[in-house]
């Protein structure tokens, strides 16, 4: 019992240097609060540690703590890249002019940012339902006080409550769904699930329930439509920082979570049963027509909404929830072809989504403003910064030679192979559609003249080198991808398959 404990510990050490690391920064800013950036450098030294120790685990394929928890190649693909998110993040706040104002409490923010990563590195590798709720909940909490951080900012105090009012009621229905999953099937592990369900149940209505209010809950974290109606506003009124790191991070580890649950519960593997080589397990619900709808609504309501902002953070959420249709095309398919797309599609989402973030806080910081209209002349005020905000965009927009393309070109293939058409077809029209509010962001940057205040803005080399660290990969990813898709097949294999 011992050595299985010791032996569990040590493939547990990621998610225990994350706890050791918010006991750091507990006691550090009871000593030094308010001194500095010393807790950050703190945090981010914590992550790049976590980092090694996940790399050290490559190759395992192992159930942990009775079957609660997996670490397998899978996991660790998408911890990586919270890690990545969660680094990038602790750099954008060291450069944050929003947050400058609250520095005597920015230990309490880095303990959040230290926790809410602890709880989506369980909701990766949870295969025990109780624990993905648990971690769920953890995750969600966090950010709610993430988001309302601004102390005295009545946007930032709206924000929060309006995070934690749909949070509340769409975790409340996944709970419910959970249970009725969990009675129906008499377990909790997502293994003993999938052999109850395939073995039959003989309740198809509670089953198809408790799917739908599991959809419900993990919908709105991913912010996709009709689950999407708190992230404009939320991601308006956080911290532009707090914005990036929900719009990617948060997003990520529920996709992970999605995968996980519905690649092991609800499906079992027969070849040539299906175009998507998979069988339905659950009788009079077909799931992947519901996600297929939600996938397209996600599209078209987030391409066409972000036509008509005028505040960056607000057309940057819009972007996103219509990137998450585009990822949960995968889902909708769930073919091998179709998971290593989407896991190619995360990743590459993360620099470009990070980088226009980035830009658009860097501007923020010097102009004051977060409007669309006050980019006009940044072209020739800040020619890199611009220069690599019309990367991000082109990135977004799914245009080569950027990374953007390769990813969409992927995704939609695995989609067409699978004899998705329409649902292609609805991606490549938005797609388009996408092009005329980004390009809105490089024409006010290069085709206007500046207005009013028309003086160089200048950015140190701190800011520039963060830039280039999204920018290199967003361009080199789009002409050198093959390592990226091996890696991404090499890491679609989930513990117990």
């Amino acid at each position: 019992m011992g050595d299985n404990i010791l032996n569990n510990i040590v493939l547990f050490y990621p998610e225990i240097t994350l706890v050791v690391t918010l006991c750091a920064l507990v006691f550090s800013d009871l000593l030094m609060k308010g001194k500095g950036q010393f807790t950050g450098w703190l945090l981010l030294g914590g992550f790049c540690l976590t980092g090694i120790f996940l790399l050290l685990q490559n190759g395992y394929s192992e159930s942990v703590f009775d079957d609660m928890f997996a670490v397998d190649s899978f996991g660790i693909y998408f911890k990586v890249i919270l890690i990545l998110s969660g680094i990038f993040i602790v750099l954008f706040t060291m450069r944050s002019r929003e947050l400058e104002r609250n520095m005597q409490r920015i230990g309490e923010y880095y303990m959040l940012i230290a926790g809410m990563m602890l709880g989506m590195f369980l909701m990766v590798g949870s295969t025990n339902v109780l624990l993905m709720y648990l971690a769920f909940e953890m995750t969600s909490i966090s950010s709610y006080v993430l988001t309302g951080y601004i102390k005295g900012s009545l946007k930032s105090a709206e924000a929060s409550m309006k995070y934690i009012i749909f949070g509340a009621v769409s975790s409340g229905i996944m709970l419910y769904g959970l249970s009725l999953l969990c009675g129906v099937t008499g377990a909790t592990d997502i293994y003993a699930i999938n052999a109850s369900l395939v073995e039959g149940v003989g309740q198809p209505m509670v089953l198809s329930t408790a799917v739908l209010m599991i959809i419900v809950g993990l919908g709105f974290k991913i912010a996709v439509v009709p689950f999407h109606f708190w992230a404009p506003d939320v991601y308006e009124g956080a911290p532009l920082v707090i914005t990036a790191f929900l719009a990617v991070a948060s997003k990520i580890a529920a996709f992970a979570m999605l995968i996980r649950l519905f690649s092991v519960s609800f499906l079992v593997h027969v070849a040539d049963t299906q175009s998507t080589g998979l069988l339905n397990v659950i009788e009079g619900l077909n799931w992947n027509i519901v996600l297929s709808g939600m996938s397209a609504l996600a599209m078209i309501v987030g391409n066409l909404a972000a036509l008509w902002q005028t505040n960056i953070k607000r057309l940057l959420a819009y972007s996103s929830i219509a990137h998450a249709g585009y990822i949960l095309m995968g889902i909708v398919v769930l073919t091998e072809e179709a998971r290593s797309a989407m896991m190619m599609y995360i990743f590459i989402y993360l620099f470009m989504n990070l980088g226009a973030f980035y830009i658009a806080m860097l501007f923020s910081n010097k102009l004051n403003s977060e409007s669309i209209e006050d980019y006009k002349g940044l072209g020739f005020r800040a020619p890199f910064e611009s220069v690599a905000m019309t990367v991000f965009m082109i990135a977004l927009a799914g245009l080569p030679p950027t990374a953007g393309f390769i990813a969409k070109l992927y995704i939609f293939g695995a989609a067409m192979n699978a004899g998705w058409l329409w649902l292609v077809f609805i991606a490549g029209v938005t797609a388009v559609i996408s092009l005329f509010y980004y390009i809105r962001i490089v024409r006010n940057m290069f085709l206007y003249n500046p207005e009013g205040e028309s003086g160089q803005l200048y950015f140190d080399v701190f800011s520039k080198v963060i830039v280039l660290l999204l920018l290199i990969p967003t361009l080199f990813l789009g002409v050198y991808f093959g390592p990226l898709i091996k890696l991404a097949r090499t890491s679609i294999n989930i513990f117990g398959m």
